[in-house]
């Protein structure tokens, strides 16, 4: 039986290659996010498009991730991953710049948005026969440490390991696992600002390494390919030099 897989934010960077890897290993991918034109182009660029199929929802409203579940239920019967992925960030600034707007354009995707679509993934597997399934956030390395003038971000992935580790305990009893995969530096756009240079710690502005989304499109594959007797609790993937470490 193939199994059917949720990507939320599936119209771009970590995403979309996520999907993509998802569906060349056999997977049949639910793409989701805001912009339908960009659901379809990911749909469209796959070397297995057969294995994929477009639900426009915004994560951040109760009432559109709420239809989006009901659609897979009638679609498929069940959902056996899903990817919580969509997510979104502020240009770096203190917290007396940050406005209440930006701050609440953050945790409304990142943390709101991610906790919508875990409730109702974490619904139709619990009911649904046979039971189980299993979730994977997508935190970062911001889940453990800051950057400069990160405030929202970092803390909306505080947030999502919290979330991880509760739906981690609270799945147990039907079947549910959940995971965390912490991602540093990998190349998309919200990351071309690292090859012009980035602040630092030490307040220089520097640029960082980064990988290739392609290694983590893969790690997001391995994680969702486990039998659910198995978890990938914590995984951290980054640019092997990136200042993370130690000093860096």
């Amino acid at each position: 039986m193939t199994q059917i897989a949720l990507v939320t934010g599936a119209g771009s960077g970590i995403g979309r290659a996520s999907a993509e890897a998802l569906a060349l290993a056999g997977f049949h991918v639910v793409l989701t996010g805001r912009r339908e034109s960009a659901l379809l182009d990911t749909q469209s660029l796959s070397t297995k498009p057969e294995n994929m199929s477009v639900i426009s929802c915004d994560v951040t409203q109760e009432d559109s991730v709420n239809a989006l579940f009901a659609t897979i239920e009638a679609r498929h019967g069940r959902l056996d991953v899903l990817f919580n992925n969509a997510g979104t960030n502020v240009s770096a600034m203190t917290i007396d710049e940050l406005s209440v707007e930006q701050w609440q354009q953050v945790i409304n995707v990142n943390l709101h948005g991610a906790f919508l679509a875990a409730r109702g993934a974490f619904t139709l597997m619990r009911k649904q026969s046979p039971q189980g399934g299993r979730i994977i956030n997508n935190g970062s390395i911001s889940a453990y440490v800051p950057r400069p003038g990160s405030v929202p971000y970092t803390v909306s992935k505080h947030a999502i390991t919290g979330l991880t580790r509760t739906l981690s305990l609270d799945g147990r009893p039907f079947g549910i696992a959940c995971g965390q995969i912490d991602i540093g530096n990998t190349a998309s756009n919200m990351t071309e600002q690292m090859n012009s240079g980035v602040p630092q710690a030490d307040g220089s502005i520097k640029p960082e390494p980064t990988m290739d989304t392609q290694h983590v499109a893969d790690a997001v594959v391995n994680m969702a390919s486990l039998p659910l007797s198995a978890n990938v609790q914590f995984m951290t993937i980054m640019a092997t030099n990136m200042p993370f470490i130690g000093r860096g």
